[in-house]
């Protein structure tokens, strides 16, 4: 990114931030092959541009394999918020995660790993879930649970082939296209989110945090969702690419979703235009029936408009994990409605499978209210 479009890019960001947070995400393709000296250079004009009385936050996603003792040091010392590229233990990782050679990555990503956690960078991990590894939700989840994680997202990996062997654009009415093979498919989808949520429940409730949990728990608050594919209106998370142009959405940095660029337009102008708020409309007005009389409707509203091209009963465009959203919601709901209760009455989330604090005996009901009794539900080793 050249200097005049980074400079635009801090300066502008800290005009419109209207709260006491700066707010600056970093992704690439791999942020750290710019290199340390352009984000010293970055965090310079944070420092210049910060408005009075206000602080800096930077989130930055890598792979990991060049985070070494010298850029570990530097994200600690600036208070990055890391999230990391890593899709389970080596041989779950390696089969999609490669370098330039075809060799594998989990040992640079984990050497990566190690650096930041001595230097205490705050991280998260940030998981691909495609048809290598949705199988194996637990592994993945138990993998990254040793690793050190607290926080943890699970990406759904989907993409399909168009015509001529490219990976396709965003969905166009009446077109069908195959699934990449690495692809995940609905059902795996929810296998492996049931999979991860039994886990979860039995041990590690208000220790981890899982991305997708707490979206349901803050949707059964009575709070709006705020993870993009979930909200009512998208379209608002917006990407800038190194030459300055501006689009909607990362899933869709295509040409007719250009928005402008601020070298020439105003991040304040490129916000407000019509254009930017068409794909959100978009996403809430082409709801398909089955999606306006579902009872998960205002925990997913509909899924993301890049998944929505399978084909519902009547006819319109589905979200292709609408199946695996729906099976894990219907086998969670339960015990995330019971988490949803204490956090709306300000006791620990914890207390949901804290079994010796309520004296709960292997064959009582499980107090996390599914119905089941203790053994068989939270109470499971």
């Amino acid at each position: 990114m050249p200097d005049a479009v980074l400079e635009a890019y801090v300066r502008q960001v800290a005009e419109l931030s209207r709260g006491p947070v700066v707010t600056y995400a970093w992704q690439g393709g791999e942020p750290t092959l710019a290199g340390l000296d352009f984000f010293r250079r970055a965090v310079e004009l944070q420092g210049r541009w910060r408005p009075d009385g206000a602080t800096v936050e930077n989130s930055f996603q890598t792979n990991g394999t060049l985070v070494d003792e010298e850029w570990a040091g530097f994200l600690a010392d600036n208070g990055f918020l890391v999230g990391l590229s890593i899709d389970g233990p080596p041989a779950l990782h390696d089969a999609n995660r490669t370098d330039a050679g075809g060799r594998p990555t989990s040992g640079m990503v984990m050497n990566g790993l190690s650096q930041m956690r001595r230097r205490r960078v705050e991280f998260n991990t940030l998981t691909t879930v495609g048809s290598g590894n949705a199988r194996h939700g637990v592994e993945v989840y138990r993998f990254l649970r040793e690793a050190g994680a607290r926080h943890m997202q699970f990406i759904p990996l989907v993409e399909r082939i168009s015509p001529d062997g490219r990976l396709a654009g965003p969905p166009v009415p009446g077109e069908e296209l195959p699934l990449a093979p690495f692809s995940v498919r609905p059902g795996e989808w929810g296998e492996f989110l049931c999979g991860v949520f039994d886990e979860w429940a039995a041990r590690d409730v208000g220790r981890i945090f899982v991305q997708l949990f707490e979206q349901v728990v803050a949707v059964r608050c009575g709070l709006e969702p705020t993870l993009c594919h979930f909200v009512r209106e998208c379209g608002r998370q917006f990407v800038l690419e190194r030459d300055g142009d501006v689009y909607a959405c990362d899933h869709y940095v295509y040409p007719g979703y250009r928005l402008g660029n601020i070298l020439r337009t105003p991040l304040a102008s490129i916000a407000g235009l019509p254009a930017a708020r068409e794909l959100g409309r978009a996403k809430w007005e082409g709801l398909p029936e089955e999606c306006v009389s579902c009872e998960w409707l205002a925990a997913c509203n509909g899924g993301c408009p890049k998944h929505r091209f399978a084909r519902s009963p009547s006819g319109t465009a589905l979200d292709h994990l609408c199946e695996g959203y729906r099976a894990f919601l219907r086998h969670a709901a339960p015990k995330l409605d019971a988490i949803a209760a204490l956090v709306r009455a300000g006791r620990p989330a914890e207390d949901v499978m804290d079994r010796r604090a309520r004296r709960v005996g292997r064959n009582d009901p499980c107090p996390c209210g599914s119905g089941k009794k203790y053994k068989a539900c939270c109470g499971r080793k």
